[in-house]
């Protein structure tokens, strides 16, 4: 269950493209940050996601060279990727988890048994894929060729064209490159609505439009053609899960806006935002809580009984920021900014395309806690937090922000001399590179060991005056 923002690059204030998701399932979901290396593979060669002990039993054939790429999968089978860039410089986002009508999928069900699902989607296009738009078209062949095993929206992105795709029923699909000057919000939900076949900037499957025709679910006599209302749920669930995400979204971004929060079917897929939008930007959507409104489950108590669904919910396991300017070497120009655990109480690392390696720590981690993973360290702080939500949550953003906001003047810094460098001496511009990014991911660590022993110190004082036990004089 996720919330993403895709951004053309007219909409953002430096002329970038913007993608931002959480990945919501278990706060005990510990992720891992991995980079899968070039090689080649032998004719013939299958991926096979029972390899992972993954969701189907979807296989799909290995290309004659996997290109490097990252991904942060999750610990137990290192697959669904969440988030990676391959060498050719594609970025993928992936999964937002979405859901057919239920009468449309009776007659063209997920494929549950060998379907592609979020588990697999980015090892087996991040390896081959050299484009956006190729990648966008080649998730949709799978698609109608092997079926999906589950409803889902995936971003794409390149120095190019940010594409999103969406499915509808088990063999149909369709997806939009996002207009330039617009951004689209989305939470849990088919949000696509237009689609023709002859425009350069979408695609679908072959018989999106005439399957929904033969079976109902679109009359031509009494409109357009609606992806969304042919092909995705929209009933009550959505009122109180879904629509109230987009609904602040898109408040936040167009102020002027006034809509009913759960009108969220008539909710404009595309806006133009009253102002430029900027990574920062995205870090505010993907921590937004509702809060300064009654529907806050964090403040003034916590309520796990809140209706409206929020988009930062403890129980995720990792969002991010992909930035990506197409006039700089991608090596500093694709920028993932990854926050582990609860994004309204985590930190936006950057982790650029350049960083060539990972510590250990970054690859550990199950869904037990520990003291070594890079997971569990961010969890454990948040995890301690929640515990006296309004007392101890400006602790730790506030330190965030600083880091954040500090960080953020050290990129420009090193990404110039980076620029000054590279021409000359590659090797060393990549040195520098590398050498900042490892120390900005081990001061964001250390911080988040300085805040656990800080909030640890602040409950210890707390509980000890509640529970002092002293006798008159107060001495023993």
């Amino acid at each position: 269950m996720c919330t993403s923002v895709i951004v053309g690059e007219k909409a953002t204030a430096d002329g970038s493209f913007l993608l931002a998701r959480s990945a919501d399932s278990s706060a005990l979901k510990a992720q891992h940050f991995v980079i899968h290396e070039a090689r080649e593979w032998p004719e013939g060669s299958m991926y096979r996601t029972q390899d992972h002990k993954g969701a189907t039993a979807f296989e799909w054939p290995q290309p004659a060279r996997s290109m490097r790429f990252t991904t942060v999968p999750n610990w137990q089978t290192q697959l669904h990727g969440a988030v990676g860039f391959n060498e050719a410089g594609v970025g993928l986002t992936g999964t937002e988890s979405i859901f057919a009508r239920d009468d449309a999928l009776a007659i063209d069900p997920y494929n549950k048994a060998s379907g592609i699902t979020e588990d697999d989607i980015p090892d087996v296009l991040l390896s081959r894929c050299t484009t956006a738009r190729e990648a966008c078209a080649l998730l949709g062949r799978i698609i109608e060729e092997a079926g999906c095993g589950e409803g889902f929206g995936v971003g794409f992105v390149d120095s190019k064209e940010v594409w999103y795709l969406e499915t509808g029923t088990g063999h149909q699909w369709i997806a939009h490159r996002t207009p330039a000057d617009k951004y689209m919000a989305t939470g849990n939900q088919g949000r696509l609505r237009e689609y023709d076949p002859e425009r350069e900037d979408m695609m679908g499957s072959p018989t999106v439009m005439s399957w929904a025709k033969e079976h109902g679910f679109w009359n031509p006599e009494e409109g357009p053609f609606d992806f969304a209302a042919a092909y995705t749920r929209n009933d009550e669930r959505d009122r109180v899960y879904n629509d109230p995400r987009v609904w602040i979204m898109q408040k936040i971004l167009n102020p002027s806006i006034d809509q009913p929060v759960d009108d969220g079917r008539n909710f404009a897929v595309y806006l133009k935002p009253e102002k430029k939008l900027t990574v920062d930007d995205m870090k505010t959507m993907l921590r937004n809580h509702y809060e300064g409104t009654d529907h806050d489950p964090y403040s003034p108590v916590l309520n796990g009984n809140e209706p409206w669904r929020p988009i930062s919910v403890f129980r995720t396991y990792e969002s991010h920021v992909m930035h990506v300017r197409p006039w700089l070497p991608k090596e500093i120009g694709e920028v993932a900014y990854v926050g582990i655990g609860m994004a309204d109480l985590s930190c936006y690392v950057p982790y650029y395309h350049g960083l060539e390696s990972y510590p250990a720590h970054y690859g550990m981690g199950t869904d037990k806690a520990d003291s070594k993973s890079i997971y569990w360290k961010y969890r454990k702080l948040q995890t301690l937090v929640m515990t006296d939500y309004q007392k101890l949550a400006p602790v730790v953003k506030a330190a965030y922000k600083t880091f954040e906001a500090d960080t953020a003047k050290a990129q420009a810094d090193m990404e110039k001399k980076y620029m000054e460098v590279v021409k000359k001496d590659p090797k060393a511009a990549s040195k520098l590179l590398n050498e900042f990014n490892l120390k900005v991911m081990n001061d964001a660590e250390a911080l988040t060991e300085d805040l656990t022993n800080q909030v640890f110190t602040i409950r210890t004082t707390d509980i000890q005056a509640a529970n002092f036990f002293a006798n008159n004089k107060r001495k023993d």
